[in-house]
């Protein structure tokens, strides 16, 4: 039989063992002293954070560079894993299936919001729906512009509204994707101006901004931070922006809104994680990325891009999401079915 001197010993290696565990020099970072961990402490490998378009839209330019600034906060190496296609849903589908563990992110934009609503349009069962996900933050709020090849004749935004109304269905503008981010705002635009234009949808921004530089398209509504080299490059040029004001980087393109359209349109890019992750999961990372974004390395990427840092915290951008939801449904319905 074990004595009691056995006993009072084993109980005080115990306790010897777990007060070490709780040191400040052996507690991963982002937990609480006095709280017993595992050895597997997260994050005890690389994360993953999915980028479900190809290089050179919005998510990538944004992203890619807030993984490198997010490794030296989490001491684990951050990849971005780029999954495009259906504007934006095979990755989201790919994230929504991910092992809700924290090893598995993403990145994703207002269309993230509509995949649901144009499932319904066409009479099918969802694949997934907000409620698939668990939003971490907002890291960025950027207004679109609609730009204009340098080889098309147009210096303002009457020049192109008069020749498209004298050519219905002649210009052609490209897109991420049928319904997906840069559709909507120049949906939410022709309808406003009453203007028929014909629509090329391509697997991303970046490949929608290829079209355009090749002159195989007329327009697009782009991110300020996916084209503003190529404004300052005079390869495009900016008619008018969809913010609710000027840009700053972009101080002389007037708003829809100044041109007398009703029409207002942010491309913001958020990180979620997938649903059933963790309560603890996500309390480690909302403080890691409110640090990355705060950052001297990821605040001169932000200044390259002529971005400027919009940052929502979970609970800000939980309500904006659902805000948001609402506007982006409405604007699929406006868009209707279809069909290619």
């Amino acid at each position: 039989m074990t004595s009691d001197l056995d006993r009072r010993k084993f109980i005080a290696a115990s306790a010897a063992a777990t007060a070490g565990m709780t040191l400040p020099g052996l507690m991963p970072a982002g937990l609480t002293p006095g709280v017993a961990w595992a050895q597997d402490a997260y994050p005890s490998r690389s994360i993953s954070i999915i980028s479900p378009f190809p290089p050179g839209g919005a998510t990538d330019v944004v992203t890619r560079p807030l993984a490198a600034a997010l490794e030296p906060v989490v001491k684990q190496a951050v990849v971005l894993e780029t999954k495009p296609g259906a504007a934006g849903a095979v990755g989201a589908q790919v994230a929504a299936a991910a092992k809700p563990d924290g090893y598995t992110l993403l990145s994703h934009l207002p269309s993230l919001s509509g995949f649901a609503t144009v499932d319904q349009l066409f009479g099918r069962a969802p694949k997934f729906t907000n409620a698939d996900f668990i939003p971490i933050a907002r890291i960025i709020a950027d207004p679109c512009v609609l730009i204009v090849n340098d080889k098309q004749p147009y210096g303002s935004l009457k020049d192109f509204v008069d020749d498209a109304k004298k050519r219905p269905n002649e210009i052609l503008f490209s897109s991420s994707g049928l319904y997906g981010a840069l559709h909507i705002p120049m949906a939410l635009f022709t309808n406003a101006a009453d203007l028929k234009l014909r629509h090329l949808p391509t697997a991303g921004g970046g490949p929608a901004l290829t079209a355009l530089l090749g002159n195989n398209v007329q327009a697009l509504a782009s991110s300020i931070s996916a084209c503003l080299a190529q404004v300052k490059a005079g390869k495009v040029k900016a008619l008018a922006s969809f913010g609710g004001k000027r840009s700053k980087v972009l101080p002389d393109v007037p708003t829809m809104k100044e041109l007398g359209y009703d029409v207002e349109y942010y491309l913001w890019v958020g990180i979620w994680a997938p649903k059933g992750t963790p309560e603890s999961v996500i309390s480690y990372l909302r403080p890691a990325l409110n640090k990355t974004v705060h950052s001297e390395d990821f605040g001169k990427a932000l200044v390259n891009l002529g971005q400027e840092l919009d940052y929502l915290d979970q609970p800000e951008f939980t309500k904006f999401w659902a805000e948001d939801t609402k506007r982006i449904e409405a604007a699929i319905r406006q868009i209707g079915k279809i069909e290619g």
